[in-house]
């Protein structure tokens, strides 16, 4: 027997919920032509004027919702049901006001409790949301989840969970919204690929506020790709827009392309409030990549105002604080609930006004309250990755504070700003993760994954990424946050320095590279040359790989006596000044910007003998309370920024412990560490089989010394996937970040591991980092290639000092000076 018109209809909704447009259109095609009953047509029309606005047909979509509406003899329930589809569309469209108003209608008019009425409550939500009326939000997604929950809708339930994600996201609290959106995917995907698309599109948008930009943006393409496939044109200009909206950050050219393809994209659709969105970040996107070809003041206030029309407000100002820019008028009024980015841009924007009429003073105290708003924000993270990245939203304000800060070549003010530039990620000490088996199961996985793809990119499997996504929401989540670290002042710094100790605080403006020379008795500041470094740095990294893989034949002399000259021009350009400032001192405590951040200092001819370490920030490395400096001092106090006191030593109790442990297919390694562990008494070793990542992690706990002799990887886009190989598998940072207490010496006698990924022109995340983050003192690693035998032996070396009480760069200076080796291992964090 045929179905029924209203089984068709049925089946059509069915279908049209998991995005089979093309069953959905087939089945409400049939069910029109098979019932003459009024109130059914207009349901099955506004069902089929879903289909057309998702599938780009959004003008037939209105009509036909209109008509549907306009039928005679309808009753109460299915006229509200024709209001609800047509402000959803309209919704979609951004046509906001009319679309709240037909969307209220339909919701007072159904059943309280019920599927259709919850429906509505969606839709609505979204107006409210992208209105930035959260409150009103949230109240229509909790009502909605309700009603959802007592009829056991589970697919509608997972989708208004992921919308109250994304509520959080614009509310600012990216921890709650990518948890609410990883734990809803696997439903929405489960219903079709468009639904998990739709899934993807949003979580790229935490994403990108979250900073990582590189994953979001790939994200966004591919969800692009499938949306065009089926020929949703209004969601693929979505994915386009905010695409765009990501490329802003870091490359405006691209932006500014991506966001015109969106805007003719919805022009085209006669989406004009979408295509006033896309409009305003092209318009952002030129002034950025063209600042000689300024954008006309019409072309901003036009779109500004069709923005407002579209209720777009919150975009609207902060267009019209790019305008001011531009035009040099009054500044817009925030609302007390404006977002955290729009009132960071605004701060953005009176700083950048205030530098370009040359107040530098008013420049430096606009960027200072925007960071320090930032700071606020990041009082929510205590994820390291999650608390580097959102740095990015800082990266205009921290360069304008640091350019006015050089312009003033006051050594106090510019000692600020570096330091700021050094804290921005740091400020926020965290609270260690509770133990977690799942995240230990999956981490486990994901080892398990790393060998078998071994030989490709093996992030570009879905399992991976599941997993990935799922390891990073623990972290996230799971991660506290226990307080601040304060930062120190010039004079503060001077009176917590000895008379044989500088401070070398180097500062690059985009513009200038100078350094703050700090010592007991005075600060200067000198001025490096910017073009002299840089061609000293290009063709660095070739040349240090080259010469660590060349030790012998006809060849060697010739390479090392080009990276000799490349090392001493380095020299010349960036440490020589610099050292003549700061007198004739006996250590060095060194800030790098990340333009610096893969420097082999101890390369360079001037550090020759000289013990130095490259610290976080001057702040930190000053402002912790005092480290063992040999067998005999008396304990240090805890360190409040962890969740439990740091391991410390009093000579009458215990000497200091050392463990050592060796990854697979690494020449001489097990030589290494038997070299080096007989410093030591009662030295632990973990070789062969016993490496495991359970075993090294175990012995992280229990000795104060650990040494790792293994291949390391350094993972760009995701530096807490960097790490080591193991027995079993590659040990990631997030392992490192789930040791409960870390050892005060970590060193790393693994190829790349010291290297840093930079984040945002001032932020810098690596292992060696992950380590710093988990409580470790001091890690002494090479952020380029080092040659086995040269690691065997100098780090043999180092081991004698350290057994002896040497604090780790004196350590490492000593042994390269008895050894007469010179390689590009240095120390991180607080080694003087």
């Amino acid at each position: 027997m045929p179905l029924s018109a209203l089984e068709l209809h049925q089946r059509g909704v069915d279908a049209a919920n998991s995005r089979r447009f093309a069953q959905a259109r087939r089945a409400l095609t049939t069910a029109s032509a098979r019932t003459d009953d009024g109130d059914l047509r207009a349901r099955i029309d506004g069902t089929m004027a879903y289909v057309l606005a998702q599938t780009g047909q959004p003008a037939a979509a209105e009509r036909l919702s209109r008509q549907a509406l306009s039928r005679p003899g309808l009753s109460d329930e299915t006229i509200a049901l024709a209001n609800g589809q047509l402000g959803t569309l309209l919704a979609h469209g951004g046509r906001l006001d009319e679309a709240d108003l037909l969307l209220t209608k339909a919701i007072d008019g159904l059943d309280e409790g019920s599927i259709e009425s919850a429906n509505c409550l969606m839709s609505r939500s979204v107006v409210t949301m992208q209105r930035h009326r959260l409150d009103d939000c949230v109240a229509d997604l909790q009502r909605a989840i309700a009603a959802y929950e007592a009829h056991g809708a589970d697919a509608p339930l997972a989708e208004a969970r992921h919308n109250l994600g994304y509520a959080a996201l614009l509310g600012g609290d990216l921890v709650i919204a990518l948890g609410l959106m990883t734990r809803s995917r696997p439903i929405l995907a489960a219903t079709s690929d468009l639904a998990a698309a739709i899934s993807d599109l949003d979580r790229a948008e935490v994403l990108r506020d979250a900073g990582l930009t590189t994953e979001a943006e790939e994200l966004l393409g591919a969800v692009a790709a499938r949306f065009g496939a089926q020929r949703m044109r209004q969601a693929r200009g979505e994915a386009e827009f905010h695409l765009a909206r990501s490329l802003l950050r870091h490359d405006a050219a691209a932006a500014e392309r991506a966001a015109a393809t969106a805007s003719r994209r919805f022009a085209a659709l006669g989406s004009e409030s979408w295509a006033a969105r896309a409009e305003a970040v092209r318009l952002e996107a030129r002034l950025a990549a063209h600042p000689k070809a300024l954008p006309k003041a019409e072309d901003f206030a036009r779109t500004a105002a069709a923005l407002a029309r579209g209720g777009f407000r919150t975009e609207a100002t902060a267009l019209s604080l790019t305008a001011r820019l531009t035009d040099g008028g009054r500044l817009p009024r925030l609302s007390s609930d404006a977002p955290t980015p729009l009132r960071l841009r605004a701060h953005e924007v009176r700083a950048m006004r205030a530098a370009s009429a040359g107040r530098d003073a008013a420049a430096r105290r606009a960027a200072a309250e925007g960071l320090d708003l930032l700071t606020a924000w990041q009082q929510s993270f205590g994820a390291l990755d999650l608390q580097a990245s959102v740095a990015m939203h800082g990266t205009e304000l921290m360069f304008t504070g640091l350019a006015a800060a050089a312009r003033s070549r006051d050594p106090e003010v510019l000692f600020e700003w570096s330091e700021r530039a050094r804290h921005l990620s740091q400020q926020v000490a965290p609270v260690r993760p509770p133990h977690d088996a799942d995240l230990s199961a999956d981490l486990a996985e994901l080892r398990m994954l790393r060998a078998d793809l071994a030989g490709s990119d093996w992030t570009t499997d879905a399992r991976v990424r599941e997993l990935r996504d799922r390891v990073r929401d623990r972290q996230w989540s799971s991660t506290g946050v226990g307080g601040n670290h304060q930062r120190l002042g010039l004079l503060e710094a001077r009176a917590r320095l000895d008379g044989e100790t500088a401070i070398l605080a180097y500062v690059f403006t985009r513009t200038e590279l100078l350094c703050v020379v700090v010592t007991a008795s005075g600060s200067s500041i000198v001025e490096l040359s910017l073009p002299r470094v840089e061609a000293a740095l290009d063709g660095l990294r070739a040349d240090l790989d080259v010469a660590a893989l060349t030790r012998r034949g006809p060849m060697a002399p010739v390479v090392a006596r080009s990276l000799d000259e490349r090392l001493r021009r380095l020299d010349d350009a960036l440490l020589a000044p610099a050292r003549a400032a700061a007198g004739g001192v006996a250590r060095l405590a060194v800030t790098v910007p990340g333009i610096l951040g893969g420097i082999p200092w101890a390369m360079l001819p001037g550090m020759s003998g000289t013990p130095f370490t490259i610290a976080t920030s001057v702040s930190r490395l000053l402002g912790q309370p005092p480290r063992r400096p040999d067998s005999s001092s008396p304990p240090s106090a805890p360190d409040s920024s962890r969740g439990a006191p740091r391991r410390v030593h009093d000579a009458a109790a215990s000497a200091p412990t050392a463990g050592f442990a060796t990854g697979p297919r690494v020449a001489r390694a097990e030589e290494e560490v038997h070299v080096a562990a007989e410093a030591w008494t009662d030295a632990r070793m973990l070789t062969g089989e016993r490496a495991r990542v359970s075993a090294v992690t175990e012995l992280a706990e229990q000795v104060d010394v650990l040494h790792i002799a293994a291949h390391g990887r350094h993972a760009v886009d995701n530096p807490l996937f960097s790490g080591f190989e193991l027995h079993d598998g590659t040990l990631f940072g997030y392992d490192v970040d789930l040791i409960s207490r870390a050892p005060d010496t970590v060193v790393l006698s693994a190829c790349e591991l010291g290297r840093s990924s930079v984040r945002w022109g001032e932020e810098a995340l690596g292992m060696t980092r992950v380590w710093l983050h988990a409580g470790t003192g001091c890690v002494i690693a090479a952020p380029v290639v080092v040659a086995d035998d040269v690691a065997c032996e100098l780090l043999g070396a180092v081991h004698i000092e350290l057994a002896a009480g040497a604090r780790p760069a004196v350590a490492l200076a000593a042994a390269a000076e008895s050894t007469g080796l010179r390689a590009p291992f240095q120390c991180h964090g607080s080694g003087l």
